[in-house]
């Protein structure tokens, strides 16, 4: 009731301010999946191939914004979606989110479901990741007031978005921003500093589902939990020049969470896998410097045990209050990010570099580097990843490289037993320009190895004419299987993509015949394992 009164309200402030012109906007997003049986990949007991066969999402945004306020409004549709549990079916209908802000003077009043951060995320991050199925908006009220031009406060409380509904757990917090400019206009120097606080209150409810599980511990696993949890962070921007340096130090005081490498003791035996009470921390740093054609970024990120939810009882990607930078490569091509690390909570210590130099107008390099362990010292994710653009006038342009991987697979897929999968992956992109309208794109890709799934191809051939149609045709091939099918049999099998997309305006469809294996997909760093699909999806895009 409650959802429908605001959005009552947001469609007829239009009549309230009728004297006056506002802004009106919005945006439409929609999935749609058929689902299709297919004997070659591994689909056991999921819903929608045994019996439902369409799944799909929907978003529809509205805003307005007129004499200070801004309203807005979203409201979602699942129905037989695979988006909150993969192997799963999930359908919800509702107000996904709705928000009122008003600016009075130098003062920001909030209200609603708000997306916010304090500095990286490291303590606290309220976002939306659709691919994941990952809403943590905030579901309360925010203050800001700006103390000068270059100084600001902002505090927050409310409780976390769960789907349609709330966590029971409270949190609150509150971040200082500001910008100081020294040195002249020959030497500039400039500092962006910041402070923020989190506090997080495990509900009766959810601590009750600790204790339980505390019950069934031996004396040895036991711990008093508490309530409460207090997280700290301090982090600044430096400029000089052409260098760029963000630093941030994140503390947490002893926090409830769930580690699942950590051996737990059984009467007879042990087992992996069980809540502790513990400080955090995280040390994060990157420096970059670009001049001219040279640029080159460093990074450096220390975790331990900085797993932070609204309930130390969810798992996976439920319940994530902040946000942990990823420091490897965010790759696109298809080979390329078939192994994407996602980023460790309990241990990790990783370092990345990345240099680009454009030697002249037509070639340009760029490698990457990035080297990822425990805090004990094993090896989680490593990659070495090269690359070389020609550019021929305006006509075409080769790109090509190399990318050798080492990845975790028994940490990031939680799969007992596994290698660490090596891989070799060559690749080369080619785009010819027919017209100022008519190209085609063309990718090649080969990917070595000996674990997992074995050694792959892919192909694409991508044929665009501007500014309306784009058709594409692809596929991915086993050529040197190493897993059997549901049927049992070891065989090289091809997964093919079809599809044509459409663009008017500010709108954008999509139809495609996929059929694609199991694997990791990532949005900004956060990972999960996707299962294998065949099938039809459809899209649509518009914004208004």
């Amino acid at each position: 009731m409650r959802n429908i009164i605001f959005i009552y309200l947001i469609f007829h402030s239009c009549t309230i301010f009728g004297q006056e012109k506002g802004v009106f906007s919005g945006a439409f997003e929609t999935n749609a999946n058929v689902f299709i049986r297919d004997s070659s990949i591994n689909t056991p007991n999921t819903p929608q191939y045994d019996r439902q066969f369409f799944g799909g999402e929907a978003w529809l945004n509205v805003n307005y914004a007129i004499q200070g306020f801004k309203i807005g409004a979203r409201f979602d549709m699942f129905n037989n979606s695979n988006l909150r549990i993969p192997t799963d079916s999930y359908s919800g209908i509702g107000i996904g989110r709705w928000f009122v802000q008003k600016s009075i003077d130098k003062l920001e009043l909030s209200a609603g479901y708000l997306y916010d951060q304090i500095g990286s995320g490291l303590i606290f991050r309220a976002f939306e990741t659709r691919p994941l199925f990952i809403d943590n908006a905030l579901y309360g009220a925010r203050v800001k007031y700006n103390l000068s031009e270059n100084w600001h406060i902002m505090g927050f409380a409310g409780k976390q978005k769960n789907a349609f509904d709330t966590y029971t757990g409270n949190i609150k917090g509150i971040r200082s921003e500001g910008f100081i400019s020294l040195g002249s206009e020959d030497t500039p120097l400039t500092l962006a500093p910041g402070i923020g606080f989190v506090n997080r209150t495990i509900s009766d409810e959810n601590m009750a589902g600790v204790v339980d599980a505390l019950r069934t511990y031996l004396d040895e696993d036991r711990f008093s939990p508490k309530h409460n949890t207090y997280l700290s962070t301090i982090y600044n921007t430096l400029t000089y020049r052409g260098f760029s340096l963000y630093t941030e130090v994140a503390l947490k005081s002893k926090d409830i969470f769930y580690n699942p490498f950590a051996v737990k003791a059984e009467i007879v035996g042990s087992t992996t896998g069980k809540l502790e009470q513990k400080s955090g921390s995280v040390l994060y740093g990157s420096l970059s410097y670009a001049k001219g054609n040279l640029g080159v970024t460093a990074e450096a990120k220390r975790t331990k045990n900085f797993n932070f939810r609204i309930d130390p009882n969810q798992r996976l990607l439920r319940g994530l209050v902040n946000y942990l930078t990823p420091l490897n490569r965010q790759n696109t091509y298809r080979l390329t990010a078939r192994y994407s690390p996602a980023a460790q909570d309990i241990s990790e210590m990783a370092y990345a570099l990345d240099v680009r130099y454009k030697f002249s107008k037509a070639w340009s390099i760029g490698v990457n580097y990035s080297d990822i362990t425990t805090l004990e010292g094993d090896r989680l994710f490593q990659e070495l990843f090269t690359e070389v653009i020609y550019k021929y006038k305006r006509k075409w342009q080769l790109t090509g490289g190399i990318q050798f991987l080492n990845y975790n697979q028994e940490i990031y897929e939680m799969k007992s037993e596994v290698p660490i999968v090596k891989t070799i992956t060559p690749y080369i992109d080619f785009l010819y320009r027919f017209t100022t309208t008519k190209a085609l794109r063309t990718e090649f890709q080969y990917m070595q190895t000996k674990q997992d799934y074995g050694s792959w191809l892919f192909g694409l051939a991508e044929f665009s004419i501007a500014p309306k149609w784009s058709f594409e045709a692809s596929g991915m091939y086993n050529i040197k299987p190493k897993k059997a099918n549901s049927k049992g049999d070891i065989e090289k099998t091809l997964y093919p993509t079809l599809g044509v997309v459409f663009f008017n305006d500010a709108q954008r469809y999509s139809l495609r015949y996929v059929k694609q294996v199991e694997g990791v997909i990532c949005s900004g760093g956060i990972c999960r394992l996707e299962p294998a699909f065949s099938g039809f999806r459809f899209a649509m895009n518009t914004t208004f």
